[in-house]
Formats: C-alpha cells, structure tokens, sequence
C-alpha cells in the first residue's frame, strides 16, 4: 500500500491540468468554429469601453477550453465560474454549458481516488470547482444546491490537517502557493447561500477551523497571496480583525502606480512567486524595477477593494477605474504578460475578468 501511494503521489506530482504540446500553438482558444488569437502587447486599444466585447471573449474562451481540454482550469474555466456569476445582473446570465460542466467534471472527481486527488493540480482543480459552483449558487440559483454542498465536502475531505491543500508551485500566480488555493476555498465556503450557517458534521466544522487558523497564521508566500487573503476576509468578516483588514488595505494602496494602475510584478519579488523557478526570468526582465500596470493585478485590486469597503468614489478606486477603461484592447481583453511563459498569455483570461467585476462594482459598466 506504502508503495502504491507513493506512485500515486509521483505520477500527480508530474501530471497537469492539460498537455501543453496538444494546445494550438497559434491560437490562445480554439475549438471548431470558435478562434481566439494569441495577445499582444503590441494590440491597440478598443478607444471606446466595450462590455460586449469582453463577455464575447470570457465566453468563448471558456467554452473553447472546456471542450478541448475538459478541465477545471484555475486561469481560464476556474476563473469564468468564480467571476461571471458575479456579473449576473448586468451582464446577462453567465453560460450553462459551463455550468453543466462543472456538474460533469464534479461527478468526474468524487469518482477518483481520494489519494489522487490531494496531489498534483486535482485539488485546486476540487477548489475552483466548488468555488464556481458556490458563485452560482449565490448569484444565479439564488439558493445553495445539494450539488454544491457536495463539492465543498470534497473540497475539505482533501484538506491537509495544516488547513490547506497541497498544490503544484510551477504556474504563478494562481497555482503555486497553496496560501492562495487557501484564499479561493475560503471564498467558496463563504459564498455558498448560507451554507457556513446551516448545521455540518464536526468533521467539516474542524476543517473550516482548520482553514481559518490557516489564512490568520501569516504564511502568505507574498503580496498577491495577500490581497487573496483580504478578498476571502470579506466574505468571512470572523476570519480577520478590522485592524489586520486595514493593514491588508493600505498594503495594496501603497503600491498603487501613478497612472492608476497596479502591477502584478510588484507583488512578489521573482523568488517568491511559487518556488521561485522563475528568478533568473523575472529579474532579467528590462522593466524589472518598475513593471507597468496590467488588467489582472488593477482589476483584482479594484474589486477586491471595493469589497473591502472602499467607497466607488474614492479616489484611488476611480484612478484605477480611469486606468481600466482606458486601457482595454480591441480584442476585449486587457493585456497582462504572463509571469511564466510567452506564449499563450492566459493570465489575460483573468485579467478581463476581475476588470469586469471590478468596473461593476464601481457602477463603471
């Protein structure tokens, strides 16, 4: 048995969301009729701010990715369902193709080995599915679905006793700290309609104990781990106090860009961004010292400001609301370089989408 966990442990170890040699290497989605180039930084503004033309993009990505490769993706599938739901009411109901997906790829996951499960990227695979399904619940439903209940009981059933999950530390920054993989499930149990308040078994109470003593420990690998951790304390107002909030608060103030902007490179120095793989990379790079603003990071501080209580009208919200209508490309998306590779760009998947929800929840639609 030692010795078929120990295979087990390797071949997850080595295993990923998807085989990067199947993906199109000339498109970042593609999927029969549906066609999505590659970013450029070099891609001209869109001049006027388009809604249409970034749900278009959120859209089709996430379909595209769905169909091809048939996972949870933390960057693109992952990131539709936590953040799409959100944008319900003034965006139109987000899709049910990918809803029913992450009911198909839950069934997917109960069904595996729970010794599979906590290693490699299955479990924060397990922790955006329960997430997404817990955002729909909130904003789509309008209840909590037994089907949700199920996904977070899994979510915490692959829980470590130090509270967190083990995750994969290569694909900074949303998989390669498992502070962050943290945040998210702490976000899903939260967001769940009243799930935190309905009666659970003792073991499910001792592993939201368990993530709570976790998230106030202060093992955050950086800053963005930091600003996940506001964002998630938002939901749990138990899981901080007002003063560690503020901290948190002035923390993404403080590196605010004077054009309104936030940069996700400033949020972690090269050796802190999972196991630090990307040093020699990062701090090559020509704009090392002053990394410009990009949609992820500006639209991740924005919303996760606003729901911190920062008031629509505060200044600093509106430079970073000026900075995002400014800056969107004709393609719908935001421009956010990966910190990875330069290839396919997927952090500009999320880098639309927190831009949405952030200008939404500045009533800047």
């Amino acid at each position: 048995m030692g010795k078929l966990r120990t295979l087990l442990a390797a071949s997850a170890l080595l295993w990923t969301c998807f085989d990067l040699s199947a993906q199109n290497p000339n498109f970042q989605y593609k999927f029969g009729d549906i066609e999505i180039a590659k970013p450029s930084i070099d891609e001209a503004a869109i001049g006027t701010f388009s809604l249409n033309a970034a749900l278009d993009y959120l859209d089709k990505g996430a379909v595209a990715w769905a169909r091809d490769q048939k996972c949870v993706s933390c960057h693109t599938t992952g990131t539709y369902m936590l953040i799409r739901p959100q944008l319900m009411e003034k965006a139109g109901k987000p899709s049910q193709e990918l809803f029913e997906f992450f009911q198909s790829e839950l069934k997917r996951q109960q069904a595996r080995p729970r010794e599979q499960l906590r290693f490699g990227s299955r479990s924060e695979e397990v922790i955006y599915l329960a997430a997404g399904l817990a955002q729909w619940d909130a904003h789509v439903a309008g209840k909590l679905s037994p089907t949700t209940e199920q996904a977070l009981a899994l979510m915490l059933d692959l829980q470590f006793p130090s509270g967190t999950w083990r995750v994969k530390d290569c694909w900074a920054p949303m998989e390669s700290s498992p502070f962050h993989a943290a945040t998210i499930a702490a976000l899903a149990v939260a967001t769940a309609p009243g799930w935190l308040g309905t009666p659970q078994t003792p073991e499910l109470k001792r592993s939201v104990e368990r993530l709570k003593e976790y998230l106030r420990s202060d093992q955050a690998q950086n800053d963005y781990d930091r600003v996940s951790l506001l964002w998630a304390a938002s939901r749990m107002p138990d899981l901080l106090t007002s003063d560690q909030r503020q901290h948190l608060v002035d923390l993404v103030l403080r590196l605010q860009r004077p054009d309104g902007g936030w940069a996700l490179r400033s949020f972690s120095p090269p050796e802190k961004w999972g196991s630090g793989i990307r040093v020699d990379r990062l701090s090559k790079e020509p704009d090392y010292e002053h990394p410009p603003s990009d949609g992820h990071m500006t639209g991740l501080a924005v919303l996760v400001l606003r729901e911190a209580g920062l008031p629509k009208d505060d200044r600093r919200i509106q430079s970073g609301v000026e900075w995002l209508r400014a800056n969107q490309r004709k393609s719908g998306r935001w421009w956010t370089r990966s910190l990875n590779t330069d290839n396919w760009q997927f952090i500009t998947y999320s880098g639309t989408a927190y831009p949405l929800l952030a200008l939404s929840l500045c009533d800047a639609l």
